[in-house]
């Protein structure tokens, strides 16, 4: 059973994922999703799923957003160390960063370090940091796999082939 944590789980990619989750329910169990600030959403993923975590990436609403609106089996944590902790846990087997912009650096970064598959639909990452986030998934034995369309079409032209053949992507 892949436990799964899809960081940006409001966005397009991340309300697929879940889709995709709910179909394989036999393979797959979700266990953490984080949103910035959409926090009805991120409520009603929760009822739905019952994750172990819900985090709310901007901590100033930890004030304001109604318990209520989230199971009471789910815990909901608040701010960017957050989704960090739930990205990193040995409760996750597999972290889906669909998260916009940079933001994105942080989650995937925690993921890389602990040794995780990171499923990365964030273009942005790789354009601020990409070695360093290559480098850093060979250090740790962690697996990076593309899900945005470019970066994924290029991973699989890259399978198919040997690398020697090709001098660079543009």
């Amino acid at each position: 059973m892949n436990r799964i944590a899809v960081l940006g789980s409001t966005g397009s990619i991340g309300t697929r994922c879940l889709e995709v989750i709910a179909a394989h329910r036999d393979r797959m169990s979700l266990t953490a999703i984080t949103a910035h600030r959409s926090w009805q959403a991120l409520g009603e993923q929760s009822r739905m799923f019952e994750p172990r975590w819900a985090v709310l990436g901007d901590g100033t609403l930890r004030e304001t957003v109604p318990r209520d609106a989230f199971s009471p089996r789910t815990e909901l944590l608040f701010g960017p160390d957050a989704i960090e902790r739930v990205a990193g846990s040995p409760d996750v087997d597999v972290v889906v960063v669909a998260i916009v912009g940079a933001a994105g650096l942080h989650g995937t970064w925690a993921a890389l370090e602990a040794g995780k598959r990171v499923c990365i639909a964030n273009k942005e990452t790789l354009v601020v940091a990409g070695p360093l986030v290559i480098k850093l998934a060979a250090e740790r034995g962690a697996e990076l796999l593309p899900v945005d369309s470019e970066h994924s079409a290029v991973f699989q032209a890259m399978q198919a082939g040997r690398r020697a053949e090709v001098r660079r992507v543009i």
